[in-house]
Parts: C-alpha cells; sequence; structure tokens
C-alpha cells in the first residue's frame, strides 16, 4: 500500500509538470521545427542517463525500444498539432488516452472493473473541455492529437508490463534515448529543420517535463495500475488549461470549467479504488 500511494503521487506531479508543457511547445513550435525540438528535447533528458545505459539488464534494451517507439510517436504528433491548435484543446484531446486504455485493455482479454465508470465520466469532461465555444474550431492540429492520445494509450498499457519486469532508471534510459533516435531521421528528411533554437524551452522540456516525468511515470506505474493510472492522467488537461489562462490567455467558458469538474471527480473515483 505504501508503494501504491507513493505512486500516485508520484503521478499526480507528472501530469502538474505535463500541464506546463502545452504552453511551452506551443510557443517554442512558432520560431523552431517540431522535429528539431523532439529531437534536441530528449537528446538533452538522454544525457541525464547516460549511466544506467551502460548497465542495462539482461533484455531490457528490446522493451524500452518499443516504449520509445510510442514516445516518439506520441510527442511527434502531438507537437505538430499545437502548431495548429490551442494549447489547452490539444491538453483535452490528449486527455482521450483514459478512455482509450481501458478499451485496449479489455480487447486483450483483461477485466477492468469499474475503470470504466471514471473512464467514461472523464471522457464526458473531456469532451466538454474540448469544445469549449472560447476555443477555436476543429483542425487539423485536432487529427494530429488524436493520433497522440492513440499513441499514449498504447504507451501506457505497454509500460504497465514492462515497468514490473525492469528497473526503472535502465528502463527509462532506454526510452529517452530511443525516441531522440528515433526523431533524427525525421530532422535530417526535413534538411531545413537547423534553424533557431529555443533553448530555454529545450532545456526546461529536456530537464524537468521529458528526464524527471519519464522517470516519474516508469516508476509510478511499477505501483499503480494502468487503468487508474490513465485516469489519473486526465488531470494533466486541467493543468494545462490553468496554466494556458495565465500564460496565452486561453479562456474556459461554464461548459468547460463543468468538463474541467468532471475531470477530477473522475480522478477522485479512480484513486479511491487501490488495488487488490
Amino acid at each position: 500500500m505504501r508503494g501504491y500511494v507513493l505512486g500516485l503521487l508520484a503521478l499526480n506531479l507528472l501530469t502538474l509538470i505535463w500541464g506546463t508543457t502545452f504552453v511551452v511547445v506551443k510557443g517554442a513550435v512558432e520560431g523552431m521545427a517540431p522535429s528539431l525540438l523532439i529531437l534536441l528535447r530528449f537528446g538533452v533528458a538522454a544525457l541525464f542517463f547516460l549511466p544506467w545505459l551502460f548497465r542495462l539488464p539482461s533484455g531490457a534494451f528490446g522493451p524500452g525500444m518499443e516504449l520509445a517507439f510510442w514516445l516518439f510517436v506520441g510527442y511527434a504528433s502531438q507537437t505538430l498539432g499545437l502548431a495548429h491548435t490551442s494549447a489547452s484543446r490539444s491538453a483535452f484531446i490528449t486527455a482521450l488516452s483514459v478512455v482509450l486504455v481501458p478499451l485496449l485493455l479489455r480487447l486483450a482479454g483483461r477485466e477492468v472493473g469499474p475503470a470504466f465508470l471514471a473512464a467514461f465520466l472523464a471522457l464526458a469532461g473531456v469532451g466538454l473541455l474540448s469544445y469549449d465555444p472560447y476555443q477555436p474550431p476543429f483542425n487539423v492540429g485536432d487529427l494530429w492529437t488524436f493520433l497522440t492520445a492513440l499513441a499514449y494509450a498504447l504507451y501506457i498499457v505497454r509500460l504497465e508490463v514492462h515497468a514490473r519486469a525492469f528497473p526503472s532508471l535502465p528502463l527509462t534510459a532506454v526510452q529517452v534515448l530511443g525516441t531522440a533516435l528515433f526523431a533524427l531521421p525525421w530532422v535530417l528528411a526535413e534538411g531545413e529543420a537547423w534553424g533557431p533554437v529555443a533553448w530555454g524551452a529545450v532545456l526546461y522540456l529536456g530537464v524537468v517535463a521529458t528526464a524527471l516525468t519519464t522517470w516519474l511515470q516508469t516508476w509510478g506505474q511499477r505501483h499503480v495500475p494502468a487503468p487508474q493510472a490513465a485516469i489519473l492522467y486526465t488531470l494533466e488537461p486541467v493543468w494545462a488549461a490553468f496554466f494556458a489562462y495565465l500564460a496565452l490567455g486561453e479562456r474556459l467558458s461554464p461548459s468547460g470549467l463543468l468538463g474541467a469538474l468532471l475531470v477530477l471527480l473522475a480522478t477522485l473515483l479512480a484513486i479511491r479504488r487501490s488495488p487488490a
């Protein structure tokens, strides 16, 4: 139970940090290529895990690279989407992974029980938040972000399996390095991507919002089951909306505020059900 409570605290902390990233990324992609931002963000993060790359447990490299692939797809599509959609809407659509996780687990034959109730309560909240009348109309950035939600759902499901089989730090090391390696061909293919770099954003995203949060997520999901973890992650758009309001002036309508409340209720329902 102690590990479960600490896992909950770790996952809640990372949702707060994630909530800040939408504003930071949106500002960064206005002046630099999304591919370059992904490469530098994860390249910086990988530097912190170099000692563990040389001490990988047997069999950890393959699972780490699998997780890195889903991370790359998720971060790349989200970064592309933020070039077109609002920071708060991007966060809300990303939170659709909360519904996809129990659905994927159910398709795999796993019983997820009451997680469905909290998941669909969260979905209702995300729906109200995503199509808030104060937000811009549906656009191609939203489509990119739907891919983000699917990639993150697959990542959460697979992370639960691998996080219990390998130590957190070596597994995190492979993930962040692998994501940078997946981004490198994208940068090279674009050719002109090497332009101005928002180093302040890169360092914050790399050190705090990638190195720290990827470790927190990997460690936290050793103790918190995937269905509950996914619901906890719906706090991310609530934080994102708060920071988008402070930094970008993005506002929520009354229906959007109701959506945020539903997300919080779903989160409370999820954490009340401790694992057996």
